[in-house]
């Protein structure tokens, strides 16, 4: 991975409706990767999908739909579904779209590279469409199981992986330390990325971090010398501040919701950075 890599979440992070065509060409065009989170639907289509039902990005659905998911329905079922204007008219018209055609725009242009966070997917489907249309070194699998990994490393053995660790509540230190224990004696088998969710909090005119810094310079250090990218998520925080601090402990890389905020100031290091040298 030679690029500065920001990760937008699901698909345009709060620029766009999330999981669209439309997010994911924004995204490549910002310079940063969209995230696409993986369904299959009842016919076997993989989709870009974030929830387990359609209640809360499908505007105006019948009841009789409200509750079932990709899973109950057929890929000409699902792609009527306007899931855009729920985050505004603007973007009325917007369609749930399948993995091949995202793959389509990125063959050939080595640019574009996708997160595949995996929802409901069969492996050996997922890295057969990924062979034929020549993205293997262009997408990175993304799961909250180390073994998840594995077994996405043993059908592509060259594809990068990202272990996302944490959610918010679940984000204490202890937990963290004994998850990364774990991977240590592991030799970090199978992951190439690591992503730590962080909560920032301003307090008397500072931020509070949790995890906290120490602990994430920690983290950052031993991930460096076993050659493991150090990602984080800023939950819901768009300050640059934050990224900022971030960066100074060792993190090196961003999943947002604010992609322009963290590309900007990823840039912004990674420039003042080559100066100093």
């Amino acid at each position: 991975m030679k690029q500065l890599l920001v990760q937008s979440h699901r698909g345009g992070g709060l620029l766009t409706p999330e999981n669209t065509i439309e997010s994911f060409i924004e995204t490549w065009n910002l310079g940063a990767v969209p995230e696409a989170d993986l369904r299959t639907t009842s016919d076997g289509v993989i989709v870009a999908f974030h929830d387990k039902n359609f209640a809360r990005v499908v505007k105006d659905i019948s009841s009789e739909l409200k509750e079932k998911g990709v899973q109950d329905v057929t890929f000409q079922k699902l792609s009527a579904l306007d899931v855009g204007s729920w985050k505004d008219d603007k973007f009325a018209g917007q369609r749930i779209c399948d993995l091949a055609e995202i793959f389509t725009l990125m063959r050939g242009c080595s640019d574009r590279l996708l997160y595949m966070d995996i929802k409901d997917v069969k492996l050996p489907q997922l890295a057969d469409l990924v062979r034929k249309f020549e993205v293997t070194e262009q997408v990175i699998f993304a799961a909250p199981e180390e073994q998840l990994l594995r077994d996405w490393r043993n059908l592509v053995p060259q594809g990068q992986t990202l272990l996302w660790m944490g959610i918010l509540s679940n984000s204490d230190e202890g937990m963290l330390r004994h998850r990364l224990e774990r991977l240590r004696n592991e030799d970090f088998s199978g992951v190439t990325q690591l992503q730590i969710h962080v909560e920032a909090i301003r307090n008397n005119g500072d931020w509070q971090f949790k995890p906290s810094l120490k602990f994430l310079r920690t983290i950052a250090a031993e991930l460096k010398s076993s050659g493991v990218l150090f990602q984080s998520l800023p939950w819901e925080c768009g300050d640059a501040e934050v990224y900022r601090r971030l960066l100074e402990v060792g993190v090196q890389s961003f999943a947002s919701d604010y992609p322009k905020v963290a590309l900007r100031v990823l840039r912004d290091w990674a420039e003042f950075h080559s100066l100093s040298d």
